[in-house]
């Protein structure tokens, strides 16, 4: 079995090598992912669904996120608020696949990170640009899926997400499935501010308070989580409309309007001017604190307490 080097304190000042199994690094990482998954999902994607709809709404449906929130839960009910919710239950958003080898700054004292803060980050942003090739279908279909606003299920064009993937594979094939790929991996990029954050915060309240590691894993994985999206919100707008836009063709839809991000990020300025870019934010921001916080203590915690 392949085995990787880390450094335990045996001694003031002193260091000696043992190994620690690659393969059972990545099955913790693989199980917390799943374990934040499911815990990010159920705190954050009623504000998801918001976001998505005013992100995409060009046509004033919507006056603002709680009308937004009224409407959808007057005409559809609660559960419409969970729309392509089952396409992101077991996803992971991929960190601890990429750094489940290093090790969490509050996991255990004996042990040394392996990596300083910029490398956390660029882990993140490593973590998210290649796991974009399976969130980027997931995402696409959880979109579409969450812009159905007819309450009669028989009026929807998809009936969910296995009926929305075959029939895109049927009329677009893979290409379709996979539309707003690369501005999925453009949008993912920016979690380098999130991980690179998350570690300085970690440390930062490790040092400096006397909280409880679950503690620190919910405060800085709620501020970091903000301020990923601050610098990266613009770019999911764009992937929303892009992600959005009728595949036209066979799937009968209606008509295609963008064939890139270039377009979709057009028509938005063109729409709206710069605050098109931050269109539903609010819900956004709001989702952020909350539902990324509980995913790293689900994460941390499993990575803690798993053997």
């Amino acid at each position: 079995m392949a085995e990787r080097t880390v450094v335990k304190e045996v001694g003031s000042g002193e260091r000696a090598p043992v190994s620690a199994p690659v393969a059972k690094q990545n099955y913790k990482g693989f199980v917390a992912g799943v374990f934040s998954g499911i815990a990010k999902l159920s705190v954050g994607h009623p504000f998801d669904t918001i976001k998505v709809r005013l992100q995409t709404n060009t046509d004033g449906r919507f006056r603002g996120p709680l009308d937004c929130t009224l409407q959808t839960v007057r005409k559809e009910g609660v559960r419409g608020l969970y729309k392509g919710g089952f396409t992101t239950a077991g996803r992971m958003d991929g960190y601890g696949l990429c750094v489940s080898g290093l090790k969490s700054p509050i996991k255990d004292q004996t042990l040394t990170i392996c990596c300083d803060n910029f490398g956390h980050g660029l882990a993140g942003m490593m973590a998210g640009t290649t796991v974009s090739f399976f969130a980027a279908p997931v995402e696409h279909i959880k979109a579409r899926l969450q812009i159905q606003y007819a309450a009669d299920k028989s009026k929807r064009l998809y009936s969910g997400p296995i009926d929305c993937t075959r029939r895109m594979l049927k009329t677009h094939g893979i290409s379709g499935v996979y539309r707003g790929l690369w501005a999925t991996v453009f949008f993912r990029s920016f979690f380098f501010f999130w991980w690179g954050s998350y570690d300085v915060l970690t440390r930062y309240m490790k040092d400096n308070t006397k909280m409880s590691a679950p503690a620190i894993n919910f405060w800085a994985g709620g501020i970091s989580a903000q301020l990923f999206w601050l610098t990266s919100y613009p770019s999911d707008v764009v992937k929303q409309r892009l992600m959005t836009d009728p595949m036209g063709g066979a799937l009968n839809d209606g008509q295609r309007q963008f064939r890139g991000w270039k377009d979709a990020c057009k028509a938005v300025w063109r729409e709206r001017g710069w605050k098109g870019y931050w269109r539903g934010f609010v819900p956004c921001f709001l989702r952020a604190f909350p539902a990324n916080a509980m995913a790293l203590v689900a994460f941390e915690g499993v990575m803690r307490n798993l053997p």
